[in-house]
Formats: structure tokens, C-alpha cells, sequence
């Protein structure tokens, strides 16, 4: 770990602050941060707020009851569009995590869908599940179109879920229904028939398997490797006022993540974070995703994923501007409109910002990307950017 001496450090102008989270395995390193004193050794006394929607989150960041929250890697780029209703901007200098996503179907569609593919899905090839959905929403003749339930309408997961049924030849704004739900009623809401299937974020694939009520048919992974998925988000008026203590923030959080890219490191943590005080569910719903070890269905072994939850590996935290301006290219169908590359360009730099990353990573001995772009959809294996800088695959599911 980093020898910094914190007293060296610019002065936190403010020393208490309030942090919005969701329910979800990888909220991890806002927890760790907190449970190894990361943040009291950056001067910070912080109180975490768990949340039930990304909607509460969005608006108790806007209205100032938190200083800082976990947020969906698209949310700062839509809410300083003013895309959600609300228009206020929003910056991240620290991706949190990458990956952590899942789409779980009904067994008897997952039943259904085996009949109908012409490949074996035990696999769970995102390409041959995504064909096997489409034939089984064909099938269904003059029915109601399949439901699928997302957390966020511009989340990681709605882009992925629409690549995963493009892929299968459909058209997500036309071929089924996409609605949007908090992830913590995802479960009932597939168990008590309101929704075929879901894309979310674990423990909730792992749970809806447990109850017999889902069948895991991709991991994000599968359909874009290593998106950003969470990131640290702060009012842009905020850091204004707060440099000094959200650098110190950025610092407690980007340890925490290095401390939980130790896979050695994850198993103790999971009943620390199974308390009702932190994630309040059984720890045995939070192992398999963070360990690697993925339910599929409950007659399936787990899919070994070891890149499942990527926190610090592969230089995660540096929010890449050409991922940035991806993910406002995914998110012009859901916005009715398309942006010129001015505008791209003006959003992400606005909101993806680079150089408070590279501020912290130079405090902690990390190397940075020297760039803000780097090629997407190009690699399939970790690559070096440059000589002291890896980072992983980035292929994304295609029609």
C-alpha cells in the first residue's frame, strides 16, 4: 500500500459528508472504505446512506442531501443533458467498478428457448441465448410482446440488455417491452410473473437462481467486456467548492478498490458486508459474484468469471472519454435524438474527468492513461496501452 502522508494533502473544506449507495454487491468499496478506515485516514467522517432506486440517488445528490453517491456510469452524462427531467451537472473522476451485470430469464421461457435453439445454451454463449430469446418471442405468434425489466432507463444495463437483443435480431424499441424497476424488486417481480427477465446487477441474478425463479442466460461480460459500471459522482458545483475533500474521497475509494482487486481479499469482507448495517442479505447471496463462482440455474455449475466484479484491475478507475462518448452513442435511441461530435465531446470532457483521476492515481504511485481515447470493441484479450498501463478486453456483443 501507498505511503501518503494525508496531512500533506490540500485541506478537506468539508469533513462530514453523506454518500448514496444501492443494495448491491458492488458497492463494495464505499463499505470497505468505510469498515478499514480509508476515509478516517483522509481526515473524512463518512455516513453511507443505502438507497432503494437510482432514481432516490439522482435526486438526494441534485437536492444536496448527499455530497457524493454511487451512480450508474451514464447518469452523470444524462443528468447534465438534463435527459432524466432533471438537469444538473454532474462529474466523476473514479470509475468504481466495471462489469456486475446480468440478465435472468423465466425458467419456463428459458425452457422454451432450449427447444427452440438450434445450439446447446449450457454454454451460455451470449450470441446463441440471444438467437434463442428471438426465437422464442417469434414464437409466440400473436402474444403479448416478452417484458424485461431494467434498472435504470440509462444504465450499463439497458445498453446491454438492447445489444444482447440485437444481437438476436430483434428490435428493442419495437419486439418486446422494456420497463424500468428498482433492482430490489426485480426477484418478486419475475417469481410472481409481472416480468419475463431482467438485467441487473448481483447479488440479484444469484438470488432470483436460488428461489428457482430465474435462469441466468448472459453476464454483462458476455455482451460488452469490461464496461464501466459505477462510478463516483459529485455535483459539479460541488467539486467547485470541495476540491480538497473530494480529492481526499477519491483517494479513500481508489485504495479500497486496490484493497478488493486481491481476490485473497474478498471472502473476508463478504460478512462485513452482509450486515444489516451495510447490504443486509445473507452473505451465501454475495459469494458467488464476488468469488467469480456464477450461478447459472440451479441443475447448472456455476460459470467461473473471475472478472465478474472488476474493481482496480486493469487500470478500472480511469474513466475513459471514448467510453464516455460509447455510451452517449447507446443512449441516442432512448433520448429520441442524436448528438454532433461537438456536443459528444464538450459532455464527456465536461463530465469524465480525466485529469482529477490521474491527480489521485499520481498520489498513490498508480500509473495512469496518459490519454483520454483509446480504441473500443477491438480487443479481445488485456492489452498494454502503454508500457505500464494494462487494460482488458472490450469486445461488445453484435447484431
Amino acid at each position: 500500500m501507498n505511503k501518503i502522508n494525508p496531512k500533506s494533502l490540500p485541506v478537506a473544506e468539508k469533513q462530514h459528508l453523506n454518500l448514496g449507495y444501492m443494495r448491491l454487491s458492488d458497492s463494495a468499496p464505499l463499505i470497505v472504505a468505510q469498515e478499514l478506515g480509508f476515509y478516517t485516514k483522509y481526515g473524512l467522517d463518512v455516513t453511507l446512506h443505502r438507497e432503494v432506486s437510482w432514481a432516490n440517488i439522482r435526486d438526494k445528490l441534485i437536492a444536496g442531501s448527499f455530497d457524493a453517491a454511487q451512480m450508474l456510469a451514464p447518469m452523470p452524462l444524462v443528468i447534465t443533458l438534463g435527459a432524466t427531467g432533471i438537469r444538473a451537472p454532474i462529474v466523476t473522476g473514479l470509475i468504481l467498478s466495471l462489469n456486475g451485470n446480468g440478465i435472468t430469464l423465466a425458467p419456463p421461457l428459458w425452457e422454451k428457448m432450449t427447444e427452440l435453439s438450434e445450439n446447446p445454451l449450457q454454454t451460455r454463449d451470449a450470441k446463441a441465448t440471444a438467437n434463442a430469446f428471438a426465437a422464442a418471442q417469434r414464437d409466440g405468434g400473436e402474444k403479448q410482446p416478452l417484458t424485461l425489466a431494467t434498472v435504470h432507463l440509462f444504465s450499463t444495463h439497458t445498453i446491454q440488455l438492447r445489444m444482447w437483443l440485437k444481437a438476436g435480431g430483434l428490435d428493442p424499441d419495437h419486439d418486446v417491452r422494456i420497463i424500468v424497476l428498482p433492482p430490489e424488486q426485480m426477484v418478486d417481480s419475475l417469481a410472481q410473473g409481472v416480468i419475463d427477465g431482467f438485467c441487473v446487477g448481483e447479488p440479484w441474478n444469484s438470488i432470483a437462481v436460488a428461489y428457482g425463479v430465474g435462469v441466468l442466460a448472459s453476464t454483462g461480460f458476455d455482451v460488452w467486456n469490461n464496461a464501466p459500471e459505477k462510478v463516483l459522482g459529485v455535483l459539479e458545483d460541488w467539486h467547485t467548492h470541495h476540491p480538497g475533500t473530494h480529492l481526499r474521497l477519491r483517494l479513500a475509494l481508489m485504495e479500497a478498490c486496490q484493497w478488493l482487486a486481491d481476490m485473497n481479499n474478498r471472502e473476508p469482507i463478504i460478512e462485513l458486508l452482509s450486515r444489516p448495517e451495510h447490504l443486509d442479505l445473507p452473505a451465501h447471496y454475495l459469494r458467488p459474484s464476488l468469488t467469480g463462482h456464477i450461478p447459472q440455474g440451479r441443475s447448472d455449475a456455476p460459470r467461473e468469471q473471475q472478472n465478474f466484479h472488476v474493481f482496480s484491475r486493469y487500470n478500472a478507475g480511469f474513466p475513459w472519454r471514448s467510453q464516455a462518448e460509447l455510451i452517449l452513442h447507446q443512449c441516442e435511441p432512448m433520448l429520441g435524438k442524436t448528438f454532433d461530435a461537438n456536443r459528444i465531446a464538450s459532455i464527456t470532457q465536461q463530465c469524465f474527468r480525466t485529469d482529477l483521476y490521474r491527480e489521485s492515481a499520481r498520489l498513490l504511485d498508480m500509473p495512469s492513461p496518459d490519454k483520454d481515447y483509446k480504441s473500443e470493441g477491438s480487443h479481445d484479450q488485456p492489452y498494454f496501452f502503454s508500457e505500464d498501463v494494462e487494460v482488458g478486453s472490450d469486445l461488445m456483443l453484435s447484431p
